[in-house]
């Protein structure tokens, strides 16, 4: 579920089916969680999804296939431009917030994506990769992701940085994986990508809990790098895919 503050792919064993572990969510688990942390949040939520749309628009040109992995709401998938739209989730309530152009994807993202290996040029992906089980999960979607990107297509991930904001990282009962712009970095490369931006403070942490403040702020935000340091609990990665 995306917060906002919030082939020819390489060979691996895939990580073992959890399916009756009691702590790896159901999409129904997910929905109940989501909403309650979301609560009368969502207009909020698509404001600043405006403005960050905008914002990644500048690695994800109008004639992208874009995939919105760990989609939740789909705030950012219903806004990007692009010329196909893709977004995966388990959340039986993306497919309800989805726009009619958007095709939803109910699965697990460590399973097999049912998209032709070479298709996506961009997948995208918000504070979603910390709810996985597993760092073998991580390392299996990666996986995916990389097998259905073309050549130079790009992934773009953004979440909560571990060793920035400490405790608080257990603060969501769904968080499983710490993960850090380095340990992200590291895993990218193993899965075939080469990175081309590592940043370990981007955005702030969490707009389910504290203050929110005005779109406009954050575009006044994105534009001032020299901020991020300061704020940013969130890192950034983007990363593009290798290979023939």
């Amino acid at each position: 579920m995306a917060l906002i503050n919030e082939d020819s792919s390489p060979s691996v064993s895939p990580p073992p089916r959890l399916r009756s572990d009691k702590t790896v969510h159901s999409g129904a688990d997910l929905d109940a969680l989501y909403r309650v942390r979301f609560q009368n949040q969502e207009a909020y939520r698509k404001q600043v999804w405006s403005v960050l749309a905008k914002y990644f628009s500048r690695w994800i040109p109008s004639d992208s296939v874009v995939l919105d992995m760990g989609c939740g709401y789909c705030e950012f998938i219903n806004q990007i431009r692009c010329s196909a739209k893709f977004a995966m989730d388990l959340d039986p309530e993306a497919r309800k917030r989805a726009s009619v152009d958007v095709h939803i994807l109910e699965q697990d993202c460590s399973l097999a994506w049912p998209i032709p290996p070479k298709t996506l040029t961009t997948v995208f992906s918000s504070n979603f990769l910390e709810h996985l089980p597993t760092k073998s999960y991580v390392e299996q979607t990666l996986l995916q992701a990389h097998g259905a990107l073309r050549i130079g297509g790009r992934l773009i991930a953004m979440g909560p940085n571990a060793k920035r904001i400490q405790g608080a990282y257990w603060d969501f009962f769904d968080h499983y994986v710490a993960l850090t712009e380095l340990s992200m970095k590291e895993i990218l490369i193993k899965c075939g990508f080469e990175v081309e931006v590592c940043l370990k403070s981007f955005l702030p942490y969490s707009m389910s809990q504290g203050r929110t403040y005005p779109p406009w702020m954050l575009s006044v935000y994105l534009a001032l790098p020299f901020l991020w340091p300061l704020s940013g609990k969130q890192f950034l990665v983007i990363a593009k895919r290798k290979g023939k």
